[in-house]
Formats: C-alpha cells, sequence, structure tokens
C-alpha cells in the first residue's frame, strides 16, 4: 500500500496564491507517477496536472495550463501543485494519486492510490 496525504488547501482571493503538497509514504515514492485532481461540488473528477516517475514529463488540464505547476521531491516523498492567479472556479477539493510507473494518464482509473483530498476555496 501507498499513503498519501495532501495539505495546504484553504482560503483563497481571487488572483491569490496556494502550494500544494502530497506527502507519501509506503513504497518507493520515485516509482510513481503522481497526478493531481480536483472534485468541484455537483461535478465530476476532473483532471488537473501530472508528472512521470522519472520527473521528465509534465501535462496539464487546459483550464489550468500557465497558472498551475506540478513539480516533485523525491528526497522528501512529496508531490507538490504550485497554483497561481486563482479563480473562483478552481474551489473544489484536491486530491493526489499515485501510477506505479504510469505514463501520464489523465483518466482517474489509471490511478492506483489517492488522498483524501484538501479543500480549496477561492472567494472575495
Amino acid at each position: 500500500q501507498v499513503q498519501l496525504v495532501e495539505s495546504g488547501g484553504g482560503l483563497v482571493q481571487p488572483g491569490g496564491s496556494l502550494r500544494l503538497s502530497c506527502a507519501a509514504s509506503g513504497r518507493i515514492f520515485s516509482d510513481y507517477t503522481m497526478g493531481w485532481f480536483r472534485q468541484a461540488p455537483g461535478k465530476a473528477r476532473e483532471f488537473v496536472a501530472v508528472i512521470t516517475y522519472s520527473g521528465g514529463r509534465t501535462y496539464y488540464a487546459d483550464a489550468v495550463k500557465g497558472r498551475f505547476t506540478i513539480s516533485r521531491d523525491n528526497a522528501k516523498n512529496t508531490a507538490y501543485l504550485q497554483m497561481n492567479s486563482l479563480k473562483l472556479e478552481d474551489t473544489a477539493v484536491y486530491y493526489c494519486a499515485a501510477d506505479y510507473y504510469g505514463m501520464g494518464a489523465t483518466r482517474g482509473d489509471a490511478y492506483d492510490y489517492w488522498g483524501q483530498g484538501t479543500q480549496v476555496t477561492v472567494s472575495s
């Protein structure tokens, strides 16, 4: 089993920034591609960003491209999502997910492990 714990969510004004963290334990972190997903009230789970196990490839949803940055620090067993220029429509519960040697899938069904989520609320 891989355990994932998100942190860093909170309340922020439009145009502000937050940095989410996903701490992993239980297996070799560097073997896993790491993705971020979100789910807004009344909506289905939505892909946000992914970084491959090697760290060499990233992919972003069109809705966040140019505003969000995904990264990882294998020495700390942690993945990050830096969110800038936040908009009201970014409000959601954000989840990190791990995919063993994944190629960077954007569908949630590809991922093996999920965290419990952290709430991000963008409000004026």
